[in-house]
């Protein structure tokens, strides 16, 4: 499967080759994109730079912050354009773990949409200050009651899609940011019938 790694950056110089290195060295026929708000601290030089040297390195520049959901909307269609069959979203700031985009990967050939859930088994953070827990915990609780997504971890930003459900989204139409773009993508997946795994 062609199979591309996603993700979003504003001002991420201090991890993006780190992050870059870790997702190419692990996995040989994966490529990653990058998409760029404008960092004003040199992010994407950093990507130009690593891209002379590995064709597997593609940049998406856009000329300002405007947000995470429309960053991953824009990258999204990149990727379908480019004929890729997995799209994989991942945290630049190295929240998520590289290594476990092979469990994704596994899983995909199953399922439709496979989520790195942090609540699935207990809550399984690292380093979060506790403010920040309980608003993500309840954020998912609360998307749970309103909406019936069968979902413990609905707004995790480590996750794996087929290109088929995307194509059968209107990315133009995607217009939430932060945990709310992340509950609208797996409720439109869900309502549409497809099938959704956490690991």
């Amino acid at each position: 499967m062609k199979t591309i790694v996603i993700s979003p950056t504003y001002n991420e110089k201090k991890n993006i080759e780190e992050l870059i290195k870790r997702v190419l060295n692990s996995y040989k026929n994966i490529e990653i994109l990058i998409v760029d708000d404008n960092s004003p601290d040199g992010t994407a030089d950093v990507v130009k730079l690593l891209m002379k040297n590995n064709s597997k390195i593609h940049i998406l520049e856009r000329s300002a912050k405007l947000g995470l959901g429309t960053a991953y909307c824009a990258g999204f269609k990149w990727a379908l354009d480019n004929g890729y069959q997995r799209i994989i979203q991942i945290d630049a700031d190295m929240s998520h773990n590289p290594d476990d985009i092979g469990k994704l990967l596994a899983e995909s050939k199953t399922s439709d949409v496979v989520i790195g859930s942090r609540y699935i088994d207990g809550v399984n953070v690292v380093n979060w200050p506790l403010s920040r827990l309980i608003l993500s915990y309840s954020a998912n609780l609360y998307a749970r009651i309103v909406t019936g997504l069968p979902v413990s971890d609905a707004t995790g930003g480590f996750k794996c899609f087929r290109n088929t459900v995307l194509e059968s989204i209107d990315l133009s139409s995607i217009n939430s940011e932060g945990y709310s773009f992340q509950i609208e993508m797996n409720f439109i997946s869900w309502v549409k019938g497809y099938r959704i795994k956490e690991i």
